[in-house]
């Protein structure tokens, strides 16, 4: 279960979002600029809310009354940005690892294993992102995610660089992410397409305040 009820302001855009779900993927859906990067950025602890509290499953990491707030190393939070960020001096298999040993993890082959697996990168352990396609780069990213054995997944426009084809390459990888794993995760997107195949309670965002929320028939066609 997700709980965040927040209110930032960023700019002069004031931010108010309030919702929950225990939906194994929670969308949010908006235009840029409507403030669902923000909110996943108080969710990971990156940034603080100017008033209010998120819960992930059952532990309170923000409590603005209480002067409470986890730092990010503390919330076990995976995190995929819009660009993949990997190491350009180091091969996939160094950049795999980041995650476990950044998290004081013991070495884990059979989980390792899954998440080759899982993401059909194993052949690629040897490459350097500079070798590798844009939907590449993203599922090592997403694996080195992963294999930080996160209890929440966060997904900032993972498919945005992404042209068409690319996109039809990797969306089938997130859809055995979500069947397959029992990791929640967080998707942020302003493509309803992405979001309907993928999220099963969408949050929908415009200006910094919440529009609606419901199921994916929510979406716009």
């Amino acid at each position: 279960m997700l709980k965040v009820d927040v209110t930032k302001q960023l700019g002069a855009l004031k931010l108010e979002a309030a919702f929950q779900s225990d939906s194994p993927v929670i969308g949010l859906f908006g235009p840029s600029g409507a403030g669902k990067s923000s909110i996943i950025n108080m969710i990971a602890g990156l940034s603080k809310p100017d008033r209010g509290t998120i819960v992930i499953g059952g532990e309170t990491v923000d409590d603005t009354a209480k002067g409470l707030h986890v730092p990010p190393y503390r919330r076990r939070i995976g995190y995929v940005f819009q660009d993949a960020r990997l190491f350009p001096h180091r091969n996939v298999a160094q950049n795999l690892d980041y995650g476990r040993r950044m998290n004081k993890l013991a070495p884990d082959a059979a989980h390792l294993q899954r998440i080759l697996d899982l993401l059909d990168i194993g052949h690629l352990q040897s490459r350097r992102p500079g070798q590798l396609s844009g939907g590449e780069r993203q599922r090592v990213a997403l694996g080195r995610a992963l294999l930080s054995k996160p209890r929440l997944l966060l997904l900032d426009e993972p498919l945005g660089s992404l042209d068409q084809d690319r996109k039809a390459e990797i969306l089938p990888y997130f859809e055995r992410l979500r069947d397959e794993e029992n990791i929640p995760m967080v998707y942020v997107s302003h493509d309803p397409d992405e979001t309907r195949r993928l999220a099963g309670h969408v949050v929908m965002l415009k200006r910094g305040r919440i529009v609606a929320q419901g199921g994916p028939e929510i979406l716009p066609p």
